[in-house]
C-alpha cells in the first residue's frame, strides 16, 4: 500500500485469551515527540503471547494493537530522517500503547533507532535481543576461551544458534543439543549436533568446560552432569521448565559455577558489540534463524511458537500480502 493511503491494516486484540483480528484503521496522525513509521516487519515473541493471554503484569486497555518489537521506514518525524529504516522497541509499545502489529505505527521518538542502510527489515526487528544475549553469555558471563569445549542446549533456537557460532569464533569446540530430531539440521554446522536425549560423556567425548543452557528443565539438570569440576554453566532460559532441583552434596562435589544471564541491565554494554556484528548477520557470515509469516497467517505463527516447533524467531511480514 502507498504511504498516502488514509487507512491501513492492523491486528486488533479484542479479548484476552484470543487471537487478534485483522482489520483496518485510520493511519495515525503525526505529532511532536512521535515518529510515524510504515512498518515492514514485527516480531511475535513469548512476551507478546503473554500479553495476548492476559498474563503480563501490565495489561493494555482493549481493543489494542500488540507487537513489542518491529522495524520499518520513517514517514514523518522531527527527530529521525524520513525514509530511514528504523528499529522499534521500548517506551511501552506493544505493552500499554499500540505496537508494531500494524502497517503503520506512531511511536515515541525514544523508541526508534536508525539502522544501517541496506539492513533487511526482518533482521532489523529480531537481531538485537538474541545476538546481544548470546554475545554477553559467551564473552562476558561464561568467558569462553580458545581450546575449551562448550555444550549449548537449544542450539537451533535464535539465542542458541548464535551462541554456538560465537563460541566457535572464540576458538572453542562446540556441541549443540536440540530436543527434536527435526531441529538437528538447523544446528549451525560449526557444532556437533546431538539430541538432548542422547547426551552422555561417551556421546560428546568427555566432559565440557562450559554449558550454555537456553531451555532449563530436565535438560539442564542432565546437562549439568557433563560439566567438568570448576567448569561454568550459563543459564538463560526455561522453556523446558522453570525449576531446577539440586542435591547440595552432589552440587558441592561437582564444583560447577551456575551463572544466571540477566540482560535487563546489560543493554548498554552489549549494544556496540551487537552493532559490530550486524554486517556479518547481513552477509550471512553469522546466521540468525527465523521464520517469516504474513499478517493473515498470525494463527499459524502463534501455534509454531507455542508448540516449540518454530526454528528461531518469528517475524510477521507487514509488506507480504496485498489489500
Amino acid at each position: 500500500m502507498s504511504s498516502t493511503s488514509t487507512t491501513s491494516r492492523a491486528l486488533f486484540l479484542e479479548e484476552f485469551g484470543s487471537l487478534p483480528r485483522l482489520g483496518e484503521r485510520t493511519v495515525p496522525e503525526p505529532r511532536p515527540g512521535y515518529t510515524l513509521v510504515r512498518v515492514a516487519a514485527a516480531t511475535a515473541a513469548h512476551l507478546d503471547l503473554n500479553i495476548l493471554d492476559g498474563q503480563f503484569g501490565i495489561l493494555p486497555e482493549l481493543p489494542f494493537v500488540p507487537g513489542t518489537q518491529g522495524s520499518g521506514y520513517v514517514l514523518a518525524s522531527d527527530t529521525h530522517p524520513e525514509g530511514a529504516l528504523v528499529r522499534l522497541r521500548g517506551e511501552g509499545i506493544g505493552l500499554h500503547r499500540d505496537g508494531a502489529w500494524a502497517e503503520h505505527a506512531l511511536v515515541p521518538d525514544a523508541a526508534v533507532e536508525v539502522m544501517p542502510e541496506g539492513t533487511d527489515p526482518a533482521l532489523a526487528c529480531v537481531y538485537f535481543s538474541p545476538v546481544g544475549t548470546a554475545w554477553a553469555t559467551v564473552h562476558t558471563i561464561a568467558q569462553v576461551r580458545p581450546g575449551e569445549r562448550v555444550l549449548v542446549t537449544g542450539a537451533s533456537g535464535a539465542v542458541g544458534a548464535v551462541a554456538v557460532q560465537l563460541a566457535a569464533r572464540a576458538g572453542a569446540e562446540v556441541i549443540g543439543a536440540v530436543g527434536r530430531p527435526a531441529k538437528l539440521p538447523h544446528v549451525p554446522g560449526v557444532a556437533k549436533a546431538l539430541l538432548a536425549s542422547d547426551l552422555s560423556e561417551e556421546a560428546i567425548g568427555g566432559k565440557v568446560d562450559v554449558l550454555i543452557d537456553t531451555v532449563g528443565g530436565t535438560i539442564l539438570r542432565d546437562a549439568l552432569t557433563l560439566v567438568r569440576p570448576r567448569g561454568r554453566a550459563a543459564l538463560l532460559g526455561y522453556t523446558a521448565g522453570r525449576e531446577l532441583t539440586l542435591d547440595l552434596a552432589d552440587f558441592f562435589l561437582a564444583d560447577v559455577s551456575l551463572l544466571p544471564v540477566n540482560m535487563m541491565t546489560r543493554t548498554p554494554e552489549v549494544a556496540p558489540e551487537v552493532l559490530r556484528l550486524l554486517p556479518d548477520l547481513s552477509s550471512g557470515a553469522l546466521t540468525l534463524p527465523y521464520e517469516r509469516y504474513p499478517m493473515d497467517a498470525l494463527g499459524e505463527a502463534v501455534e509454531r511458537l507455542r508448540s516449540g516447533t518454530a526454528v528461531g524467531k518469528i517475524v510477521l511480514d507487514m509488506e507480504s500480502a496485498g489489500r
